[in-house]
């Protein structure tokens, strides 16, 4: 069921004829692109439009690209901000970020069909946090304030958590009982900013528990692990992602932590400026999680064009997992099958 993202890229082809080379050099990180849980919501929104027909409604970006909004926009997909603009009956999908329990009762109040995309690895950390407040914990969830996924997030236990927005938040978290906290994650976050907050807030909570398991997704590590590698080497480095994307977001912040000389976020070439080329020989290229390949493809292209047609990738993990789509479209679509049949 899954696409091809970056794991699964071809090499990419030398400059046609016409184009400059020999300029300079592209490190192409990988993995990039695409992960497992993005992929599962852009297919469920695809699925739905092809099973139901239009509309199809989703609450908020299914996931946090522009160009994914705007192809499925295309396609008949309808975004809106909350369920009371999704008329009675109709078929919402919930973006791969997650929703609060609240969200899912409005829902049902005025019967929609609902598709609850939220990626696996968010729902994960939404049972943590129902677990750990029935156990009377108070839960420190490390996150940006006013992100979906930490709004989706506090939402399973709101008396019971406390967001701390970075390390500078920590001084003004207060607990009930210091023996009794637990922190957990929004699963996009910097694995290096992620563990600076952690050990602020062990320093003032001793006992402080970890998470039953890694909360940062495996995606999010994979991607600054490879961003990590090439960062040194790097004259420039470009990330392609939208600006709510903030795994996006975070692999400018590690590129330049981490060595490169200059680091930009574009949503697609268009964004590129060739000033930031001047002076420069080794550019790294990479994507957020949310960013189909065609848009790298397109930059590589704008670079290749400006000279930078040696391409290099650099691997540092290789991904095969995969998410089985929504139940209810499971079902839905098994029905039908089974009716043609």
């Amino acid at each position: 069921m899954a696409r091809h993202g970056a794991s699964s890229a071809p090499a990419v082809a030398a400059p046609a004829a016409g184009e400059q080379s020999g300029g300079g050099r592209v490190l192409l990180a990988a993995p990039r692109g695409y992960c497992a849980g993005v992929d599962r919501a852009v297919i469920a929104v695809e699925k739905a439009l092809e099973h139901y027909g239009e509309p199809v409604y989703v609450r908020k970006e299914i996931v946090h690209n522009k160009h994914v909004v705007a192809t499925l926009s295309s396609r008949g997909a309808v975004f809106v901000d909350e369920t009371d603009e999704v008329p009675e009956g109709a078929t919402v999908i919930f973006s791969a970020h997650g929703v609060s329990p609240a969200v899912h009762e409005a829902a049902a109040q005025r019967q929609l069909k609902t598709i609850d995309a939220t990626c696996p690895l968010v729902t994960k950390v939404h049972k943590e946090a129902v677990r750990f407040a029935k156990d009377d914990y108070d839960i420190l969830l490390v996150g940006h304030d006013g992100h979906e996924e930490v709004e989706g997030t506090a939402g399973e236990a709101p008396r019971h958590v406390q967001l701390v927005d970075g390390p500078e938040s920590v001084d003004s978290v207060t607990v009930r009982d210091p023996e009794k906290v637990v922190w957990l994650s929004q699963t996009t976050l910097s694995v290096d900013e992620t563990m600076q907050t952690v050990e602020r807030l062990r320093e003032r909570f001793p006992t402080l528990q970890d998470p039953p398991s890694d909360d940062i997704c495996y995606a999010t590590q994979n991607r600054q692990v490879a961003v990590k590698k090439i960062a040194p080497s790097c004259d420039l480095l470009l990330v392609v992602g939208s600006a709510n994307s903030s795994n996006s977001v975070r692999l400018v912040e590690v590129g330049l932590q981490h060595g490169a000389a200059a680091a930009y976020r574009v949503d697609h070439a268009g964004e590129a400026d060739e000033a930031w080329l001047d002076g420069v020989r080794t550019v790294g290229v990479t994507s957020g999680a949310s960013v189909p390949e065609i848009l790298v493809r397109g930059l590589l292209t704008w670079l290749a064009e400006r000279g930078f047609g040696d391409v290099e990738e650099v691997r540092t993990a290789s991904e095969d997992l995969l998410f089985s789509l929504p139940r209810e479209l499971r079902a839905d679509l098994k029905t039908s099958s089974a009716m043609r049949a």
